[in-house]
């Protein structure tokens, strides 16, 4: 989900004007080959001209959901994970919608693990940049929470297991070169590591 802190909307102007939020949730998807663990780089592609980490809470589904209650959605959480939603901002700004700017090989790094039974709400989620906070988020302020989410999403499509809904950034997101090392923190998770390096020819 795109824009589910307040602190976040008003610093982004990406789709709406600045301090506005959505009227319903901002959803878009990224593709499996975006998907990368702990440790593996992240590539930054050419013509890509601003690379943003975001620091994100994730859950990944435990059961099938269509037409979920809020009981359901809650219910159909298998744990909660790290997520990292990698995003090329000049494309993102330019296309009008955010397919390519977040769906390139390696954009989406999850881990390092799935931790059940956590609480959804208090949640400290953190981005470092080679050991820089540039992020720090409390789940409890999320503007749509994670049961609300869910049930919104399946109204649209059917959550299958081992699926991953990441669920919003918080306020800070800068942008990082070669080399940077970044480190996404989800308090009761850990820590998902990975280094930007150039891309693969």
């Amino acid at each position: 989900m795109g824009l589910n802190y307040a602190e976040h909307v008003a610093e982004s102007a990406t789709v709406l004007p600045a301090g506005r939020r959505p009227d319903e949730p901002l959803l878009f998807l990224k593709p499996p080959s975006a998907v990368v663990g702990p440790g593996e780089p992240i590539r930054y592609p050419a013509g890509v001209t601003r690379l943003d980490p975001e620091a994100e809470m994730a859950v990944v589904i435990g059961q099938r959901l269509r037409h979920a209650s809020l009981e359901q959605a809650a219910g159909g959480i298998a744990g909660v994970t790290a997520f990292n939603d990698v995003s090329a901002r000049n494309y993102q700004r330019s296309d009008g919608q955010w397919t390519r700017a977040k769906g390139f090989d390696t954009f989406a790094p999850v881990g390092p693990v799935v931790v059940a039974g956590l609480a959804l709400e208090g949640r400290i989620v953190e981005c470092r940049v080679n050991g820089m906070r540039r992020q720090r988020g409390d789940t409890t302020d999320l503007i749509v929470p994670v049961p609300e989410l869910l049930r919104y999403i399946t109204r649209i499509m059917t959550l299958e297991p081992g699926d991953v809904v990441a669920t919003g950034t918080p306020a800070g997101v800068a942008p990082v070169s070669v080399g940077d090392r970044i480190a996404i923190s989800v308090e009761g998770v850990g820590t998902l590591e990975n280094p930007v390096a150039e891309e693969l020819a």
